[in-house]
This record gives structure tokens, C-alpha cells and sequence, in this order.
């Protein structure tokens, strides 16, 4: 079932016409996702930083980047610019289908939504697409602790604010309810997107192979060059 299937079964009276619309908006925003992507990918430059433990689970594994052609063995970094920018769609669609059809978890995110803007500390907003979900701060090096970390201080603002309500039994059983309507919608119209993304495989790939393959064979010539000489016979 498609995205604006679904979405038209839980809206009275949303007409086959205004699917369409639906549809199209949807159609529009990945192709706009991938051509932001395709503009940001002459740009990318490999980390010279210590790379991250944890693997990204918003990446590792994903169906949409397999749906764009993009491989495992592709930089974290590429592949996080793209999944996040088609996160963002999922977002927007489902946030839509909540405020119209799931009145107890749209009242949960307003809370959550106030609480946030009361913290005086917010570092994971307004960051760029490729950077949005990855890690506020480097992972420890055992031995050398930090004097602080962004996340920290975020926590301990967070920490500051009056909790939730608490919600009767039946009240969480009906949230659990809309929460799993929720995911059923996102998972719709993933899957939606994914079929809207084949058709950019071959640019996406052609993306790669010009802007980002080249720099990995670049690094790997250099890193081989390293080892096979590791002393300049001009210091010797």
C-alpha cells in the first residue's frame, strides 16, 4: 500500500485528487533532497579527525541508501548527508499525519516541544543536514577524560526541567496505540520514497565515482607510499 493510500484511509473525506497532491509534494521533496545532496557532494573532503566507535544507526543498514545506490563501503559522511535529508521528508509527512489523525501523541510532542524551547542549551538544533544526528562530541580516549562535554551540559539543562504529567494506565495504552500507527505510517512512506529514489541511482552513483572515489584512492596511494617508505632517505 502507498504512502497516500494510507494516508487518504485515515482522513475523512480526503479525495483521490488531493492524493495525487499528496503524491506529487512527496515525489518533489525527494528530488529536491537529492539534487541538495548532489550540490554538497563536490564539497565533501575526507575526516582527518579520529572517526567515530558506534556505528550510525540511522545509516548502517538503511534501505533508503540502498534504495539511491549508495554502498556500505561508501564514507560515513556521504551517506549521513542523503539519509538525512530524506529523514527530514519522514518527519514532515508523519508529523502531518499526527496533527490530523492522532490527537494524544500530538499532545505529548507539544509538551516535549515546550520543554525543549525552555532549555536554555539546544547544540542539535539548526545544524546542517550532514551533520544533524551525529555525535555532539569525539568518543573519550581512555585515560584522558573530558573536562566537559557538549552533550553533558545538555543533559544536565535538560535535567533542570519540571517532568511530564504522569498518564493513567489507559492513557498510555492509547498512546502506545497512536505511537505504533505512527510507525506503521513512517514505514509506508519509506518505502514509498525508496521507489521515488531508483530513479536517481545512476546520478548518485555517478556523484560518487567522480567526487568521492577519487579522494579514498588518493588517501590509499598516500597511506601504501607511507609504508613502503616510512623513513625520508633525505633524514637518514
Amino acid at each position: 500500500m502507498r504512502a497516500v493510500d494510507l494516508a487518504c484511509r485515515h482522513r475523512p473525506g480526503v479525495s483521490a485528487p488531493y492524493a495525487g497532491v499528496v503524491e506529487r509534494s512527496l515525489e518533489t521533496q525527494v528530488d529536491q533532497a537529492v539534487e541538495a545532496w548532489l550540490r554538497w557532494v563536490p564539497r565533501w573532503e575526507p575526516a582527518t579527525h579520529r572517526g567515530r566507535v558506534a556505528p550510525c544507526r540511522r545509516c548502517l543498514g538503511s534501505p533508503v541508501l540502498s534504495a539511491a545506490g549508495i554502498g556500505a563501503n561508501v564514507p560515513h559522511g556521504v551517506q549521513h548527508g542523503l539519509s538525512t535529508r530524506i529523514k527530514a521528508i519522514v518527519d514532515h509527512a508523519v508529523a502531518e499525519y499526527t496533527a490530523l489523525n492522532l490527537p494524544m501523541l500530538q499532545g505529548e510532542l507539544d509538551q516535549q516541544a515546550a520543554r525543549n524551547r525552555a532549555r536554555a542549551y539546544r547544540p542539535t538544533e539548526d545544524l546542517e543536514p550532514e551533520y544533524e544526528g551525529m555525535p555532539l562530541d569525539p568518543d573519550p580516549v581512555p585515560g584522558a577524560p573530558f573536562l566537559f562535554t557538549l552533550a553533558g551540559m545538555a543533559d544536565e539543562d535538560a535535567g533542570e526541567l519540571p517532568p511530564l504529567p504522569p498518564l493513567s494506565d489507559e492513557a498510555k495504552a492509547a498512546l502506545r496505540h497512536e505511537v505504533a500507527l505512527a510507525d506503521d505510517y513512517a514505514n509506508v512512506v519509506g518505502r514509498e520514497i525508496c521507489g521515488l529514489l531508483l530513479r536517481h541511482r545512476l546520478r548518485v552513483q555517478a556523484a560518487i565515482s567522480e567526487y568521492v572515489e577519487p579522494q579514498i584512492e588518493a588517501m590509499l596511494a598516500e597511506l601504501t607510499e607511507a609504508l613502503d617508505s616510512p623513513f625520508d632517505p633525505d633524514t637518514l
